[in-house]
């Protein structure tokens, strides 16, 4: 899910130059609305941003009721960037907690760092289910209880569990760009959940899931699979047999 920031400003140029830099993040979805209190308020009601970016120095907006109404209806105070043409609002800035103060004019750099420093402030949601969808029929997966996929040949077989062998009229292609970081491609056929792995043979080139399930890993991926062992590595105790 992208991460939403609403841009508070009637300077279009100034929008404009937030909103291109913006949207070369791809886990962010940017919105705008000028300098009018309560247009700006349902905004935040609706979309309910994580960042905002607000012109501090407008004369149309009474911040100490802005703020307040956010505080009454938002769970979860979004993280404020200042815009000014001076450093005399400052003190305004630190008062309401702003996040950041930037000062006009901007360059695409000082937005980018800046945005960048403050999307690492933010934790991000993982996924907990994967859905698939055939015609109208919606089957929802427990993300943490799939071991294994594997492809056969235009469709793909989820591996369960609980033992269930669940089937998608979808390549092995699609799910390894969307499974999350857990999740290696080790062969042409077969992805693997790295959370459900017991054992990694470099001698038979082979993944044990659960003690049980033999899965053969090539060299195609021996990237993958190098990536893999050393996550697996740095979070184990290591003895001597």
């Amino acid at each position: 899910m992208a991460i939403e920031c609403l841009v508070i400003e009637d300077d279009k140029s100034m929008v404009d130059l937030i909103l291109t830099v913006g949207n070369d993040f791809d886990q962010t979805s940017f919105n705008y609305v000028g300098e009018e209190q309560e247009t700006a308020l349902n905004m935040i009601l609706e979309i309910k941003p994580k960042i905002i970016f607000i012109n501090i120095e407008s004369v149309k907006i009474n911040f100490l009721e802005f703020f307040y109404e956010i505080s009454q209806y938002v769970k979860d105070m979004p993280k404020l960037i200042a815009l000014a043409t001076t450093k005399e609002s400052a003190y305004d800035a630190f008062q309401y907690n702003f996040s950041l103060y930037l000062l006009k004019p901007l360059t695409e750099y000082t937005i980018r760092k800046n945005l960048l420093s403050i999307l690492e402030k933010i934790p991000t949601k993982k996924a907990e289910s994967l859905c698939l969808k055939s015609n109208k029929d919606f089957h929802y997966l427990d993300i943490s209880n799939i071991l294994y996929l594997k492809a056969d040949n235009n469709t793909t077989d989820f591996f369960m569990n609980d033992g269930k062998v669940i089937n998608s009229y979808k390549t092995l292609k699609v799910f390894e760009q969307s499974l999350p970081e857990n999740f290696y491609r080790i062969h042409k056929s077969y992805i693997i959940n790295i959370d459900s792995i017991s054992r990694v043979h470099f001698g038979k080139s082979m993944c044990i899931i659960k003690n049980q399930h033999k899965i053969p890993f090539t060299k195609t991926f021996i990237d993958n699979i190098n990536t893999m062992n050393k996550v697996l590595s740095d979070s184990a105790m290591f003895t001597l047999k």
